[in-house]
């Protein structure tokens, strides 16, 4: 037989089941057991039953109470979950439920909850409970089902949960639960949380039209709402009506002036719109009315900046900086404005704090690199790479390229041509070095090498896009082997059909080739999707050639307003029209 529990951890016990339903011993079973100690024990065959515990069950209990507190809450749970299925007790099944929603068991609270109500059918909690788990695994019949039995026996369930808890179900399975809870407004028209409910779930499915029907019905019996303000807001947005949402929401905000969700909402819909004045004034509210809101005081330093108020931007990436928030993306934009205001070594020094987990951490090294060598701070731009970049090969190599274009951009070609070869003879195939090796070799004139580059990383991977497309734009720009280059051009358009680059380029080839008319289709193309002066310069020479001379001089002529500086713009207008840019005539 095993030991009696002490009567302390028996009383705890009783207090942590919240007073399970499990009778106890009678006053005569209490003389018989105080009898039966004065005489010497006798073993029996049957173990000591308290109700419908055995000790053995109580001492099961008592440890997984322990358990939970101790941290041991998926042991204490499935085994709770296993007493109530061999106790079939009120009370134990009601404290197994709390442990299975404390963890998060969906499957073990349906089962839970449908014995619970086999066991008290005309208990309110556990019809709510059953039903919300229901719902999250869609079974939404039996879910409404249970909802109806709450109010039946008088209960009260709040309906505006259900949404929050069917966020991630398709939508016809939410129009389910919405058709659900139409039929059940009929029996319960005055209900006011399954009306709000459906307005959620409507506005949820999308069906913004139905929403707002129940929204003015909603408002005119029970007035208006910051909540519903919100709602009416995202539905207008739901129909791309912008400013209809702006109006609303600016509304709500000197109606509910104290409101930060809505506040928030506005806020960032006048980011959305461009409208950064008004929303600074509404993050300065925000953060006036929590101070300690960080995030509010990000984006206001993020508006400051944009809005080129250098000085307080300035004070508030600072600020959040010396608290440790967000610390990265600080020193990366006190580093931006440094540089801004000509202060290099502060820039170098708030780029090079920006940490690996940052999203800034590539553009911020980037950043620094370049500003070292601009300097002419090469060695210090070395080290720096390096020792950043240590232990991760990868990073490594990725640094170096960065390095390279840091040092062509300056002018220095020969150092990068240096470094990269340097680069490549520790690591031969990587491709990311070859590429930045091509773009040297290009500034070098050394076409040869560019092309064994390059062939090298197709023959690595022969679906790199990038290499297909310089290679193929390569060949016929700078050689006659124009067949050779779409063959190349086609592969790379096969991986990556929507590059505006490689369309480009196969437009170019085909040119080259004498295919006009498919060429002037991708030159066209690839200049909708993306204005480049590069992409216009050959869509003009193409027209040019076509004998379409005032469209090409318009392409040309809207290119310089973009780029009014553009070299390759200019050489190329003045090789064909030997005048400049002006009204041209077709020919």
């Amino acid at each position: 037989m095993n030991k009696i529990p002490s009567i302390a951890l028996v009383l705890a016990l009783t207090l942590a089941l919240g007073a399970c339903q499990s009778t106890s011993p009678s006053s005569e079973e209490a003389v018989a057991a105080a009898a039966a100690e004065a005489e010497p024990a006798v073993p029996t065959p049957e173990p000591v039953v308290y109700g419908n515990f055995t000790t053995e069950q109580l001492n099961r209990a008592i440890i997984n109470e322990l358990g939970g507190l101790r941290g041991y809450l998926p042991e204490a749970a499935q085994d709770y979950y296993a007493m109530a299925m061999e106790t079939q007790d009120l009370g134990v099944i009601r404290r197994a439920s709390q442990f299975a929603s404390a963890l998060g068991d969906t499957e073990a609270m349906t089962e839970l909850g449908r014995l619970w109500i086999e066991k008290e059918p005309n208990s309110v909690e556990p019809h709510i409970v059953l039903s919300y788990q229901l719902l999250e695994s869609g079974e939404v019949d039996e879910a409404i089902a249970h909802m109806r039995r709450v109010l039946e026996l008088g209960g009260e369930i709040d309906f505006t949960t259900i949404a929050t808890r069917t966020t991630d179900l398709a939508i016809p399975a939410r129009g389910a639960i919405i058709d659900a809870l139409r039929e059940l407004r009929v029996d319960y028209p005055d209900h006011r949380s399954l009306h709000y409910s459906l307005i959620q779930l409507l506005e949820q499915s999308q069906l913004s039209d139905a929403a707002m029907v129940e929204l003015a019905a909603y408002r005119e019996a029970y007035g208006d709402s910051a909540r519903l303000v919100l709602i009416e807001a995202q539905l207008e947005l739901q129909q791309s009506r912008v400013d209809e949402a702006l109006t609303i929401l600016e509304a709500g905000i000197e109606t509910y002036p104290d409101n930060r969700l809505m506040r928030f909402n506005y806020a960032r819909l006048l980011v959305q719109v461009q409208d950064l004045e008004k929303a600074r004034t509404q993050f300065a509210t925000l953060a006036e009315m929590a101070p300690d809101d960080n995030e509010t005081l990000y984006s206001l330093a993020l508006l400051e900046l944009e809005l080129k108020s250098i000085g307080n931007a300035k004070e508030l990436f600072t600020r959040l900086v010396n608290i440790n928030y967000r610390p990265s993306d600080g020193h990366f934009y006190l580093g931006y404005i440094a540089e801004a205001e000509d202060n290099i070594d502060e820039a170098v020094a708030q780029y090079q704090q920006v940490r690996l987990d940052s999203n800034n951490f590539l553009n911020a090294q980037r950043q620094a690199i370049r500003l070292l060598v601009q300097e002419g701070s090469f060695d210090a731009a070395h080290e720096w790479a390096l020792s950043v970049s240590e232990g991760n090969p990868r990073l490594q190599a990725l640094l170096t390229t960065v390095e390279a274009d840091a040092l062509l951009a300056a002018g220095y070609t020969e150092a990068a041509d240096s470094l990269l070869t340097e680069a490549i003879a520790q690591d031969a195939e990587n491709t990311d070095l070859l590429f930045a090796r091509a773009l040297v070799s290009e500034r070098l004139n050394d076409f040869a090498r560019v092309e064994a580059d390059l062939r090298s990383i197709i023959a690595l991977d022969p679906n790199d896009a990038r290499a297909l497309n310089h290679l193929g734009y390569s060949l016929a720009d700078r050689t006659d082997r124009y067949e050779e280059a779409i063959s190349l051009l086609e592969r790379a358009i096969a991986i990556d059909p929507e590059d505006p680059a490689i369309i480009d380029s196969l437009g170019w080839a085909q040119y080259k080739l004498g295919h006009y008319e498919e060429a002037l289709a991708n030159l066209q193309r690839a200049y909708l999707q993306f204005r480049d002066q590069e992409v216009a310069a050959h869509l003009g020479e193409v027209l040019w050639a076509m004998g379409r001379r005032k469209e090409a001089t318009d392409i040309w002529e809207e290119a310089l307003q973009e780029a009014p500086d553009s070299e390759l713009l200019k050489r190329v207008i003045e090789r064909l029209s030997g005048t400049g840019t002006g009204s041209g005539t077709d020919s």
